[in-house]
């Protein structure tokens, strides 16, 4: 009797990309250079996870962490990448923001990460996540400030798990808006770029990348091409501040303490809520997802 050949089996792939800025370029910041200490240790632990879970992993560390290279590195992956597979993105940096220009509310802001050479927004961020494919795994960690509100630093507190406090990882709220003025038409053809591919919209939708839900008639055209299963796992809420440490950030360090080394066994949801409770409570990472995202919810941290 004739054996039937086996039918060959596809692994799934998994990319992976790290961003770490302790600095960025005056130039395109109205002077300020954002000073951190820890960013470039986070990309770098954050790459060590993905690259023992068998991901081809790269960084851009400060200097290296320009707009085109992270667009680059990002549509690559997206054009490689097919159902089952697995993409995951970290960032760590400031965070900042720029008056809307494209949205309803006339006081709206947009979120962005300052990149060395200029802030992403949050709608090129939506967008370009939502060129991966159906059924593509998208993980997102993001050790960053993005504050919806002008908020100061918390001082430390009696009990705080990490050492040192570092520095917030807030932009300035005057260094954000001489950014956005010395490079207004820059900023404002952004958004309105993305608005005209994303079309117009007509539902409520998460209103942004970092985290923050809300209804903004300027994603919710993204939102509803959403074809990728997206986890986002960010630093803090919507009106808290991230803090920079000696070594890792603060959310990274305690990520990196519950993972263990891989002895980590349970899903993204108690990932997430372990985390949750060894950082204090004016720093409460948030859970995010967008599309299909409730199987992923339930794998392994990492899981090819």
């Amino acid at each position: 009797m004739e054996k039937k050949a086996k039918l060959p089996t596809t692994k799934a792939k998994a990319m992976s990309l790290h961003i770490g800025l302790n600095a960025v370029s005056a130039t395109a910041y109205g002077g300020w250079s954002g000073e951190l200490n820890a960013c470039e240790f986070d990309a770098k632990d954050m790459a060590a996870i993905a690259k023992s879970c068998g991901m081809k992993s790269t960084m851009l560390l400060t200097k290296k962490s320009t707009r085109a290279n992270m667009l680059a590195a990002m549509r690559s992956a997206a054009k490689q990448l097919t159902a089952g597979d697995l993409f995951f993105l970290t960032y760590s940096g400031h965070g900042g923001q720029i008056p809307d220009v494209t949205g309803e509310e006339e006081d709206k802001q947009d979120e962005t990460w300052c990149l060395y050479d200029g802030q992403l927004i949050d709608d090129e961020l939506y967008f370009e996540l939502s060129q991966f494919a159906t059924g593509v795994r998208v993980l997102v960690f993001s050790d960053s400030c993005h504050s919806g509100t002008v908020t100061r630093a918390a001082p430390p507190q009696p009990g705080m798990i990490w050492p040192t406090i570092g520095r917030s990882k807030m932009m300035p709220l005057a260094v954000g808006m001489r950014t956005y003025r010395e490079h207004q038409a820059f900023y404002d053809k952004l958004q309105q770029d993305v608005a005209k591919a994303a079309g117009k919209a007509s539902l409520p939708d998460p209103d942004s990348v970092l985290a923050q839900l809300a209804v903004s008639p300027r994603l919710t055209a993204i939102a509803k091409k959403f074809k990728p299963a997206v986890i986002l796992i960010s630093g803090c809420q919507d009106n808290q501040t991230s803090m920079d440490g000696d070594h890792n950030g603060a959310f990274t360090e305690q990520l990196l303490k519950v993972w263990n080394n891989g002895s980590f066994s349970g899903n993204y949801a108690k990932f997430h809520a372990a985390i949750k409770t060894l950082l204090p409570a004016d720093q409460t990472p948030n859970l995010f997802t967008l599309g299909a995202a409730a199987r992923f919810l339930t794998q392994q941290p990492f899981k090819i």
